[in-house]
């Protein structure tokens, strides 16, 4: 189980990775196609497919470019057996400050993120 859970934080640094330099094909190479983001705006709920999201991934300058801080995280992993994980992570491109919600599974081609619920704070 720790190749397992190694395997795991290494698709999270790559999505940690992907979110800071705005890598659009890095965060694709580990959201499987047919997974999509939620989250509540004025309390509706809001859905963007992956492909959707990596367009606007693409269209914004980075935070690594526009020399923000980086500050991410691992909050928990909490995994129900060897092929799935709930995963907890802290990220920020400012102004805003996320907490993400990730499903990750183990598929025929690796460990792809299935899932992603966020909500974030906005901070000045």
């Amino acid at each position: 189980m720790s190749q397992n859970r190694s395997s795991v934080e290494a698709v999270v640094q790559s999505y940690f990775d992907g979110l800071y330099e705005g890598d659009a094909e890095k965060l694709g190479a580990i959201f499987h196609p047919s997974a999509d983001l939620r989250w509540v705006e004025k309390g509706e709920l809001q859905v963007l497919t992956v492909p959707d999201w990596l367009d606007r991934v693409r269209k914004r300058a980075s935070a690594k470019a526009e020399g923000k801080p980086r500050e991410d995280f691992i909050v928990t992993i909490d995994r129900s057996d060897d092929k799935t994980a709930f995963i907890k992570v802290r990220c920020q491109l400012p102004p805003r400050f996320f907490t993400d919600y990730l499903v990750a599974m183990k598929l025929a081609d690796g460990w792809q993120i299935v899932s992603k619920s966020y909500r974030y704070d906005l901070k000045e």
